[in-house]
């Protein structure tokens, strides 16, 4: 996945400047982002504190470690089903 150019603290102050008045199409051209990506930044990040945006992104962090140690563990699970299952 591309990683951004923008860290949670800068969307964060983007948005904030959108709330206190900025329009949005200004806001972009200025930052030089889509409006589409504003809106995609604004349905995830949009009332967070910085604190808060941290904490979520550990949060994803964790919970893509954990899907991956579970994919590992079935696919282990799949293997071992198979070889008890063949006829010696």
């Amino acid at each position: 996945m591309k990683r951004s150019r923008f860290n949670e603290e800068q969307i964060i102050s983007i948005l904030k400047e959108q709330e206190a008045g900025l329009w949005t199409a200004d806001l972009c051209r200025k930052h030089g982002i889509s409006s589409a990506t504003f809106y995609k930044w604004k349905a995830k990040y949009g009332g967070l504190d910085v604190s808060d945006a941290r904490r979520l992104k550990t949060l994803e962090d964790e919970n893509t470690r954990l899907k991956k140690l579970l994919a590992e563990a079935m696919l282990d699970n799949a293997i071992l089903k198979d070889v008890a299952a063949k006829k010696w």
